[in-house]
């Protein structure tokens, strides 16, 4: 494994592990790049990856932060802190968002109360990368790879979906073999994706591009190492990080290049922490964009006690998806699309507490006796960019290292309220088509897609980013994870994440080359 010296100012420094930053540092580092990747959390092995609820602490963000508005305030989202970040628990689907969601604002119109704004890319930019992306994934449904097979869940899914008219459903693009590749085995049907992969069949930064990019002699990964602040000279070029080791002590990593990647809420609080006299609001915040329009997906659940036996917790969580309301039609009486997807339930022991929290009595009961009757699905569609919905720095709390946490502001838009009915209504009819006894809707739980906060935008007056993630207002400075999205479109980000880094290296790589940075 590489060893960069501190004062190599010749490196890039990337901040973060998972989708974004993992990928960026492979494909960095197959260029003949030297890369310094920094992480918060610790490094995991297969062996540590267990089916269960003790994964959570293992995997997840606990650090102090603060929510508000609809957000829990103490637990505004749901991120991962360790190797390989949320691709360790993500359960794997992997869409491409569709050539209209692009173009949001050209193809919906202004939007009372929301910051819509068009992506300064299209999709025929990005689709190369998407190519490369599902190839280096592994997606199902692409690349002549076999989707994977149904669970019972799926099947009353799609079962539901013929019944109530829906012809676009399968059981998805997931980034988890249905076949030996890549040196990793296929799915088991395990069951337990988001605790992680045991076997390794999902695909994950922590065991495929981390150590691919080691293999190259050109990357260094220093795992338990928190960026405190990104440093700047009298130009205002970025020229290192601060960060803290496992054991608290401060060190400075020289750069040639920083790119941020540490999910939509960690990667606008660092920037903010990052200000100077130079740059008072923070860095790459001349918009005042920095930390605006958080955007964690527009999400819901439905449940419904079926007929018959379901046990929806067994086979691939997620295998399992109906298309057909990703569409933008005014006529439903919103903007944009969603997705319906199929959902675990969590366990039995979660079941109750989540399908219908507070319960009690003798229906109670029942509701839980009939577990293995319960079918569900996830709702998941583009939410409304706002200006509100933002991440700022607390004015109560700092973290270990006296800097302030961030602080989340999410309120729906009524875009959103108006989609997430249509949404429950729609999914509702489609279980009662099939006898469903009852049917429980559910609001959104913690997300773990955190979109937004440092988005692309053609006018840097209007956005932080470029269209490969170069800040306008700083060249060496990069954002390379899920904030970047101008929009949220209706599909699952992970997969956007990958191609726009690849696109992102390809063009660092050559800048590099040329001198430029």
């Amino acid at each position: 494994m590489a060893q960069f010296d501190l004062n190599d100012d010749s490196v890039v420094v990337i901040i973060g592990s998972g989708a974004g930053g993992g990928t960026l540092g492979n494909e960095l580092a197959q260029k003949g790049v030297k890369v310094v990747c920094l992480e918060a959390g610790k490094r995991l092995t297969l062996a540590d990856i267990t089916n269960g609820g003790e994964m959570f602490a293992k995997i997840s963000w606990l650090d102090p932060r603060e929510g508000s508005g609809d957000l829990d305030p103490n637990f505004p989202a749901w991120i991962c802190k360790t190797v390989g970040g949320t691709t360790v628990h993500w359960a794997a689907a992997s869409l491409r968002i569709q050539p209209h969601e692009f173009k949001a604002l050209t193809t919906y119109g202004r939007v009372q109360g929301a910051n819509l704004d068009d992506w300064p890319i299209s999709y025929e930019d990005l689709a190369p990368y998407y190519d490369l992306a599902e190839d280096k994934m592994g997606v199902t449904g692409t690349n002549g790879i076999p989707r994977l097979p149904g669970n019972n869940n799926y099947h009353v899914l799609a079962a539901g979906a013929k019944k109530v008219g829906y012809t676009d459903y399968h059981t998805g693009n997931m980034a988890i073999n249905s076949q030996v590749r890549d040196g990793r085995p296929a799915c088991r049907q395990i069951g337990f994706c988001m605790s992680g992969c045991a076997i390794g069949a999902k695909w994950s930064t922590l065991y495929t591009e981390v150590p691919k990019a080691e293999a190259t002699g050109n990357y260094e990964l220093r795992p338990e190492s928190m960026v405190i602040r990104i440093n700047h000279d009298a130009s205002g070029k970025v020229t290192g990080v601060v960060y803290a080791d496992a054991n608290g002590v401060m060190h400075e990593q020289k750069a040639r290049i920083v790119a941020v990647a540490g999910n939509s809420i960690e990667s606008p609080r660092l920037l903010l922490n990052s200000a100077s006299s130079m740059y008072p609001d923070g860095l790459a915040n001349s918009s005042g964009q920095v930390g605006r329009n958080y955007m964690p997906h527009l999400t819901g659940a439905v449940y419904a006690v079926m007929p018959g036996e379901v046990n929806l917790h067994r086979g691939t969580q997620m295998a399992g998806i109906i298309r057909d309301e990703s569409r933008f039609d005014a006529k439903r009486g919103f903007a944009a699309g969603y997705e319906l997807e199929t959902l675990p339930a969590f366990g039995l022991p979660g079941y109750p507490a989540y399908a219908k929290p507070g319960g009690w009595g003798r229906e109670y009961a029942r509701d839980i006796e009939a577990y293995r009757n319960v079918a569900g699905l996830w709702i998941v569609g583009e939410d409304m960019p706002q200006e509100i919905n933002r991440v700022t720095l607390s004015t109560k709390q700092k973290d270990r290292f006296g800097m302030p946490v961030a602080h989340v502001h999410k309120q729906d838009h009524p875009n959103d309220k108006a989609m997430r009915e249509h949404a429950w209504k729609q999914s509702t009819a489609l279980y009662e088509s099939l006898g469903a006894r009852k049917v429980y809707t559910r609001m959104p739980f913690s997300s773990t897609h955190n979109l937004g906060t440092n988005r692309q935008s053609s006018d840097a007056s209007s956005g932080v980013c470029n269209g490969f993630g170069q800040t306008h207002d700083i060249a060496n400075l990069f954002i390379s994870d899920g904030s970047q999205f101008t929009t949220s479109a209706a599909e699952n980000p992970t997969l956007t994440i990958v191609a726009l880094a690849i696109r992102q290296a390809e063009y660092i790589a050559g800048e590099m080359s040329r001198g430029t940075i």
